[in-house]
């Protein structure tokens, strides 16, 4: 079955069997390899795809249920496409302090998508987490892996209105 690569602004590649098969045994002979090959088919895929589970788990010999407890455990791992644009907003401590419940909320009503959620025309992924360690310059956030300091909902906004370079 072969998919394309939705969203992220065609970063990633499309879903492939055969190059699920090859990253895994690439990585196969590492220490702990599981979260490496998840992490790399990932980076690679923009998700872990659910075909992908039997094929890391017959690759490094673990059952299916190791390999879905474990991207179940982490919540970076993705089991569906990204949208165009991955939007992380950290909810820790010093954010909220700084006013990052207001900042979700408002984000949530303007994006019209919701902590979790990627929009229906597939343009942003929202997501909350739980430190990106700039707490110096709360409330933060992460633009498709730039990392962004005292963010508001109009910086967002103008920052998603761009295209991605």
């Amino acid at each position: 079955m072969t998919e394309p690569a939705s969203g992220a602004g065609g970063r990633f590649e499309e879903w492939d069997a055969a190059r699920i098969r090859e990253i895994a045994t690439s990585l196969a002979g590492l220490d702990g390899p599981c979260l490496p090959v998840l992490h790399a088919v990932q980076d690679t895929f923009g998700y872990i795809h659910p075909e992908a589970i039997p094929i890391v788990a017959d690759v490094l010999n673990l059952s299916r249920a190791e390999v879905v407890g474990i991207v179940s455990f982490y919540h970076d791992f993705r089991a569906a496409p990204p949208g165009e644009h991955v939007l992380r907003v950290c909810r820790a401590e010093s954010c909220q302090s700084m006013g990052a419940e207001q900042l979700v909320t408002d984000l949530t009503r303007s994006l019209n998508v919701g902590p979790g959620e990627t929009s229906p025309d597939g343009a942003v992924t929202f997501d909350s987490v739980y430190c990106l360690g700039n707490c110096a310059l709360s409330p933060a956030a992460m633009l498709d892996g730039r990392l962004l300091g005292r963010v508001t909902p109009q910086r967002i906004e103008s920052l998603l209105a761009r295209p991605i370079t």
